[in-house]
């Protein structure tokens, strides 16, 4: 077999992929592909053929690339072993995905690589070949890994504002392992519920708008006993933020030049609708969602700034899950 080395930012792009919250067959398929196709020189494998091989051999070649690419060699594989077993504790693998787990890459000499400035996954990866539970290496070094629970909501608002939600209320997403996933819309979340809940073994936690009854009905209709919904009482998520906080988020993007008091929200207009009204009377640029919940992110100063709703939403996440909804 002849082949080329990986280069430094392959390696590390590869185990930054292996080692993301995805489903395990997706990402080992598609890293050790990749590593396959851009770096086998002979014998020459076309892709259509690689569709067709045993995983056993696709993890072979590409394990044998990727070790010969490194200068340190390693026979160390706490990190491997610790790896697969938190795979098949999150996912529900197939005994044809358990060949792919079942690699000797290097990781301790790839992680030497790159020591700065390392995503949530790769400081936890380091960490995995230390003589500790994987759980009290989440909470000592705030890694989020190994994800413990899935927050699936309809947007990107609530995918920036709950972590910090969360700080505020002492339940730190990255020391207690929760996931949130924005799917992008009502529909959307009832299709990424439906994979969620057949791929993972963790509970998943659904947050819908209270126009999302009808999803809510789909959605029960396969809610595993993990599982928990709760549906917003009234309107979406923005309308669940207190009117002083998103006053106090507008007066500071205003600043020098205007400020804005209560008076000037219509009580018959949910929070974005007001807000859009309100970007465009003071000459704002377009209001959009994810650039507003980033100025309310840093406007978030304690739990005053928290509604009653959001600390249910909390107070709900963090219980065993006894009940199946919450409405």
């Amino acid at each position: 077999m002849k082949y080329k080395p990986l280069t430094e930012q392959q390696i590390i792009i590869s185990i930054d992929r292996l080692t993301r919250f995805k489903p395990t067959e997706d990402k080992y398929l598609r890293v050790f592909k990749d590593i396959i196709v851009s770096n086998l020189i002979r014998p020459v494998i076309k892709k259509s053929e690689l569709d067709l091989m045993n995983y056993s051999e696709i993890k072979d070649i590409a394990e044998t690339i990727f070790n010969a690419s490194l200068q340190e060699q390693n026979d160390d594989y706490t990190i491997n072993f610790r790896l697969k077993d938190y795979e098949n504790r999150i996912y529900n693998n197939s005994a044809e995905v358990q060949k792919l787990l079942n690699n000797k890459l290097n990781y301790k000499s790839a992680l030497k690589l790159q020591e700065i400035s390392r995503p949530l996954n790769l400081r936890w990866l380091v960490h995995l070949s230390e003589n500790m539970p994987i759980e009290m290496i989440r909470e000592k070094y705030s890694t989020r890994f190994p994800i413990s629970k899935v927050i699936l909501a309809e947007g990107i608002t609530e995918e920036i504002l709950l972590p910090k939600f969360g700080r505020l209320l002492g339940y730190d997403f990255d020391k207690n392992g929760i996931q949130v996933i924005g799917a992008g819309g009502k529909n959307q979340v009832v299709k990424t519920y439906y994979k969620l809940a057949e791929e993972l073994k963790i509970p998943v936690f659904v947050l819908l708008d209270n126009d999302a009854k009808e999803n809510l009905e789909q959605i029960l209709r396969k809610l595993r006993p993990i599982d928990k919904v709760h549906l917003i009482s009234s309107g979406e998520f923005e309308d669940l933020l207190p009117q002083s906080l998103i006053i106090k988020t507008i007066n500071y993007e205003l600043k020098n030049f205007a400020t804005i008091t209560g008076h000037e929200f219509n009580p018959e207009l949910s929070a974005v609708a007001n807000l859009v009204e309100i970007f465009r009377l003071k000459g704002l640029h377009e209001f959009k969602k994810a650039d507003f919940a980033q100025k309310v992110e840093e406007n978030l100063f304690d739990d005053t700034d928290i509604s009653d709703e959001i600390k249910l939403i909390f107070k709900e996440l963090k219980e065993n899950n006894t009940q199946n909804t919450s409405t």
